[in-house]
């Protein structure tokens, strides 16, 4: 490794400085040259730069153990366990942007509206696409003020399948989130249970009345119980750690462009999940219909 590091930087640096600062021989060095690399140094070399490739089309938000899972599931990619891939990390100077911190909020509470019953009971799990979604509001920065994010998501694949932004926390918000959940994805809604917190815009006569004529089964979490509605709070979590927080909005187009970028290029298509067997959710739903399909 030395060897090569010399190799590599010695059209920036004196050979003779490198080898000493190093402690290897000039001599070595020169005889390396011409020597072919172990099938050892290879491996060596693809690891590094298969880490590298991966780390940089996650934005760099992955850290070892995504990586390594990544490479362990693709066939074309070297097989490397986790202190392999954090050594060739530490090497390269790569770090995941992300920091292991996770606090879920809620929204406030109209106390003369009348929630749900908590049919989810913290089941974040389902047997198919369409049948569970979950839905939440978050806020994001802009130098023209907070702007807010509805999003809707699909518990069997953890799929983005509706979201909507707007300089208002009105209700529009979420209805709009949730009507192009339903355009894009085509539900069965009588057979789709919605849960939700039970912020004002979820208990609005607006929001109950378009679940009531869709037909859809409605949940809410309970009183103070965050982790009710945890997945879709983690989601938040990533797209802030992974994303927003890396970037700085100058209003709300500029945040609109950016969650699309997330949410539609990365997220859904390509980011890797832990509960999903580490593929993306766009994935986990195909491998779904072509097993059904059999």
């Amino acid at each position: 490794m030395k060897y090569a590091w010399i190799k590599a930087h010695r059209d920036e640096l004196p050979i003779k400085t490198m080898c000493k600062v190093l402690k290897v021989s000039r001599s070595g060095f020169y005889k390396s040259l011409h020597e072919q690399p172990s099938n050892r140094t290879l491996r060596s070399h693809r690891i590094r730069e298969q880490v590298k490739r991966l780390y940089e089309e996650s934005h760099c938000n992955y850290g070892s153990y995504k990586i390594s899972k990544a490479m362990n599931k693709n066939e074309e990619l070297e097989n490397a366990c986790r202190k392999t891939v954090a050594k060739a990390m530490q090497e390269m100077g790569l770090k995941s942007r992300v920091r292991k911190t996770f606090k879920p909020k809620t929204t406030e509470v109209d106390p003369t509206k009348k929630p749900a019953k908590n049919l989810l009971d913290q089941v974040f799990t389902a047997p198919a696409p369409n049948q569970k979604w979950v839905t939440d509001i978050t806020y994001l920065a802009t130098s023209g003020g907070w702007v807010y994010l509805a999003c809707v998501l699909d518990l069997f694949s953890r799929k983005i399948v509706g979201w909507s932004i707007s300089n208002s926390l009105e209700t529009p918000v979420v209805t709009k989130a949730l009507q192009n959940a339903i355009q894009s994805r085509r539900p069965d809604t009588t057979q789709l249970l919605h849960h939700s917190d039970r912020g004002c815009q979820y208990t609005s006569d607006e929001y109950r009345g378009m679940l009531k004529k869709l037909g859809i089964t409605v949940s809410m979490s309970h009183v103070g119980y965050c982790y009710d509605n945890a997945v879709v709070e983690r989601f938040f979590w990533s797209l802030k750690h992974e994303w927003t927080n890396h970037h700085h909005y100058a209003d709300l187009e500029d945040a609109r462009i950016s969650v699309f970028k997330y949410i539609e290029t990365f997220y859904n298509t390509e980011r890797i999940h832990q509960t999903l067997d580490y593929v993306s959710p766009c994935q986990f739903e195909e491998n779904y219909h072509q097993t059904i399909a059999v």
